[in-house]
């Protein structure tokens, strides 16, 4: 998982195994962060569509943006005026698209995840460079 800035560079990167979901991913994402405060809005896909997890970011004065899947059975927390930020995530999918360049990351070389993960961080480090 990563957290991308307005621009689409990297904040937070964090590396774990593909079984768990990405609701519970994201306070170890958020506690990786390369910056000392919190984002102010974080903007996910339908699968952060949890109560749970807008609370606990609601406690920490963060502001979940994520539209509700379709069978959501609870009443809408999220109206469209909220949502319009989200048609901005096609800038934390440009960071995907910008680590996919690293040959390394795309196809998983590395046995141990510390590995992976450091080459990860290599990775944001260099995106990061590129626009000092």
């Amino acid at each position: 998982m990563a957290l991308a800035d307005a621009h689409g560079l990297p904040i937070a990167v964090h590396t774990t195994t593909a079984q768990i979901h990405e609701v519970r991913l994201v306070t170890a994402t958020l506690d990786a962060g390369f910056l000392d405060s919190p984002p102010v809005r974080v903007i996910g896909d339908k699968a952060y569509d949890s109560d749970p997890l807008d609370q606990a970011l609601a406690d920490q004065g963060i502001t979940l943006i994520a539209p509700h899947r379709r069978n959501r059975t609870a009443p809408a927390t999220q109206d469209g005026r909220v949502l319009r930020r989200y048609a901005r995530r096609w800038k934390v999918e440009r960071l995907f698209a910008w680590l996919q360049n690293f040959r390394r990351l795309v196809v998983r070389y590395e046995f141990y995840p510390e590995n992976f993960h450091g080459f990860v961080v290599l990775g944001c480090i260099r995106i990061l460079l590129r626009y000092l």
